[in-house]
This record gives structure tokens, C-alpha cells and sequence, in this order.
């Protein structure tokens, strides 16, 4: 299999931005692509609506689309184009088998929405199937989840990022701060090394995996205690995004206040996402603004922590070349938030009623389409058995302390914030 890679590239952050935008502006003149159905209640209804010819144009024409997307998006971070034309068609098919059965109306009388079945298909295949490797090399996850978070912002008006977003960073920094400094005591309780224990605070009080590859990158950590903390961070979000909106509607939270907790506890973006919409359209609002209030500190956090580990008594940290810079702060600041808010802009005060209402429900489902395949993607990379071959599973009872301790923390905040 050739693993040929293009030798030009841009950042991830920047691609998504860009070709978020490429989506928005082709629905916008007028190219809007139909919505397929996936709504059926027995299996005549499965016949005949869902599989009907017709619909399955409307699937395959979504394919193109977003085959075409994914290839300049895989094309422009320089990652190998061979494996993801290979690969991609069959992480699409496999969402649009979660789709379907998402669709039926039992169980959408539960609750259980599309994300949710990406994610157990994938993680059957991926830990009960040896994956070759050219599907494996062709999971994009997170370009998939930053797509549709851009997406996301053509729903969000500007009102409600300036409504929760202030009540969002000041949950944020309490949040961060707290969290941060309890991981990183139980840490060096349980006698893990500061440089894991650096990474692993900042994965469960930051913004998950993102926040671990900052972190990581600010010190120079080792590869393999990143790859460690994101395996805890991927495997713990799966049970707390599935389980915590049903722990909000019996607790009786509004969907504000859910969508704080989850937003400001679940530690993957594309998790808090597909929480939110178990939950309702408010909650998927709230929730993502949220998270992104945190991830806006994420460049500030790796900055602040990159001093720390360069002025320590740490030899690793004594390389002159590793001190940081003003410019840290934007290197790591997560750029496809400009996006979103970009698409907010947009949105709220330059596009007209009647554009709006040509394009939304396109955009709409398109958005749930990126994250869906995401949960596909994530399901077939996670190895739960990543978990229990270390020779020491302290990180892991760090890991969950520290969750629980955010759990608790991020509710009581999230409840005196937007009750």
C-alpha cells in the first residue's frame, strides 16, 4: 500500500476553517443539497422511504460532497490521500448504517441518537476485528469533528455566544483552574512523574485530547504518555457522554445548566456535542459555547505551563531553545473556534431571513453528518485494551479521581452560573 503524503500542507485548524467555509458558501449560491430521510417505523417503511432509490441519490450525492471535502481537507494537512480514498468510503457507509438505525422510531423514543450508534459500530469493528491498515490510516476524527463544528456555528445567532459566553468563561476559568491543580496533586500523590502528570491535568481540566497534544508539545513530552492519556481520554468520554444526560433529566436540570455541566466536564469536544443533543437544541448550544470558552484558555494554559517547565529545575527544561514566546499563546490557540464564530457572524448579521431559511436544514444535517462520522472513526481507533497492558495503572485512578472531582466542581458551578 503506498503511504504517499502530499509535501504541501497547512495547519489542521486552518483546513477545517476553510473548507467549513467552502460547505457554507456552496449551500449559500445555491447548490443546497436535499436532506435524506431516515425515518422509518417498521420495515415497509424501511423499504420504502429510507431505501427507495431516490433517497439513496440523496445519500450518494452527500458522499461526493463529502468525499470531495475530505480529500483537500486530508490533501492540505499533508496526510496520505491514497489511504484515505481507500478508507473513507467505508467509515461513511458505516455511518449511514448508524443513521438508519437511528432512524427507526423506537428508538428515537429513547433518546438515542445517531452519534451513539457511529460509536458502538466502530467500536465493535475496532476491538473485535483486526483493522487493516488502510482504513486505520484513513480516520481523520478530528478534522471530522472541527468540520462540523464550523457547521455548528450557522445555528448558533451571536445573542447566545455573548449571553453564555461570558457566563461560559467565567465557569471556564473557575473550572480549569480548580481541576487543574487537584489533578495534578493526586497525581504526584500517587507517585506519577510530573510530565505525565502535566499532560493529564491538563486532559481532564482543559479541553481532552486536544490539551494533552498542547500540553505534550509545550514540554516535549514522551509520545507514549500522550498516547496513554488519550486513550483515558477517548475511553472514559464514551460512558460520561451517554450517561450524563440521562443523570441531568433525573437530577431535573434545565438544559442550560446541563449544557454548562456537560460543556465545562466532558473532556472531547465532539463528545460534548453529541451529549448536547441527546439533551436538546438548547443544551447543544450552551454545551458547545462552553467548550469552546475553555479551549479559548487552552493557548494560555500550555503557554503558562511551557514557562513553568522551562524555568523548573526539570533537565528536560533546560534547553535555552525551548523558552517560550508571545507567539505560543497563537500557536496553540485552537483556530477553528475563529471559524465557528465566523459562521455565528455570518449568520446573525450579514445573511438575509430568506438565505438563512434556504440553507439551514442543509447545513443542519450536513453538521450532524461530520459528527457522526467522527464517532465512527473514534470507535475504530479505541482499543480499550490500551488501558490495562501498563505496567502501572496509576495514571488510570489519577485519571478517574480527578474526573469525579470535575464532575461534582463543574455541577455546582454550572448550576449557580445558568439556573
Amino acid at each position: 500500500m503506498s503511504n504517499q503524503k502530499s509535501s504541501f500542507s497547512i495547519t489542521e485548524d486552518w483546513t477545517v476553517v476553510l473548507l467549513g467555509f467552502l460547505i457554507i458558501l456552496i449551500s449559500i449560491v445555491g447548490f443546497i443539497l436535499p436532506v435524506p430521510v431516515f425515518g422509518w417505523e417498521n420495515f415497509s417503511e424501511l423499504s420504502s422511504k429510507v431505501l427507495k432509490p431516490s433517497n439513496l441519490l440523496f445519500v450518494f450525492g452527500q458522499f461526493v460532497l463529502i468525499y470531495a471535502v475530505g480529500i483537500a481537507g486530508v490533501f492540505l494537512t499533508g496526510k496520505s490521500v491514497p489511504s484515505f480514498l481507500k478508507g473513507f468510503p467505508v467509515v461513511y457507509w458505516l455511518t449511514v448504517l448508524a443513521l438508519i438505525l437511528a432512524g427507526n422510531a423506537q428508538v428515537k423514543a429513547l433518546n438515542l441518537e445517531a452519534v451513539i450508534f457511529s460509536l458502538v459500530i466502530g467500536l465493535v469493528i475496532g476491538n473485535f476485528l483486526d483493522i487493516p491498515d488502510w482504513l486505520r490510516n484513513s480516520l481523520s476524527t478530528e478534522l471530522f469533528v472541527k468540520i462540523g463544528l464550523v457547521l455548528l456555528g450557522t445555528s448558533v445567532i451571536f445573542a447566545d455566544i455573548l449571553k453564555a459566553g461570558s457566563l461560559g468563561l467565567i465557569q471556564a476559568l473557575v473550572v480549569v483552574l480548580s481541576v487543574w491543580y487537584f489533578a495534578f496533586w493526586i497525581s504526584k500523590k500517587l507517585g506519577i512523574d510530573e510530565e505525565m502528570a502535566i499532560m493529564l491535568s491538563s486532559a481532564v481540566s482543559i479541553c481532552g485530547v486536544s490539551a494533552a497534544i498542547a500540553t505534550s508539545g509545550a514540554i516535549k513530552g514522551d509520545s507514549k504518555k500522550l498516547s496513554y492519556v488519550i486513550s483515558l481520554v477517548l475511553i472514559t468520554a464514551i460512558p460520561m457522554m451517554i450517561f450524563m444526560p440521562y443523570i441531568a433529566k433525573w437530577l431535573g436540570l434545565s438544559e442550560e445548566v446541563t449544557g454548562a455541566w456537560l460543556g465545562g466536564t466532558i473532556d472531547t469536544t465532539g463528545a460534548v456535542v453529541a451529549s448536547g443533543t441527546l439533551v436538546g437544541e438548547t443544551a447543544l448550544k450552551i454545551s458547545t459555547i462552553v467548550k469552546f470558552s475553555q479551549n479559548v484558555l487552552l493557548g494560555v494554559a500550555a503557554f503558562a505551563i511551557s514557562i513553568y517547565w522551562t524555568y523548573t529545575n526539570n533537565p528536560l527544561a533546560k534547553d535555552q531553545e525551548t523558552k517560550p514566546t508571545l507567539n505560543v499563546i497563537w500557536e496553540r490557540f485552537p483556530k477553528f473556534v475563529l471559524g465557528f464564530i465566523g459562521a455565528s457572524l455570518l449568520f446573525s448579521f450579514i445573511l438575509s431571513s430568506e438565505t438563512i431559511n434556504e440553507v439551514k436544514g442543509s447545513l443542519k444535517n450536513l453538521q450532524g453528518l461530520w459528527f457522526a462520522l467522527a464517532f465512527t472513526s473514534i470507535g475504530l481507533e479505541t482499543n480499550f485494551s490500551d488501558l490495562f497492558n501498563k505496567n502501572s495503572k496509576k495514571p488510570l485512578y489519577a485519571f478517574l479521581i480527578a474526573q469525579g472531582f470535575n464532575i461534582v466542581v463543574t455541577l455546582v458551578i454550572a448550576y449557580f452560573l445558568f439556573k
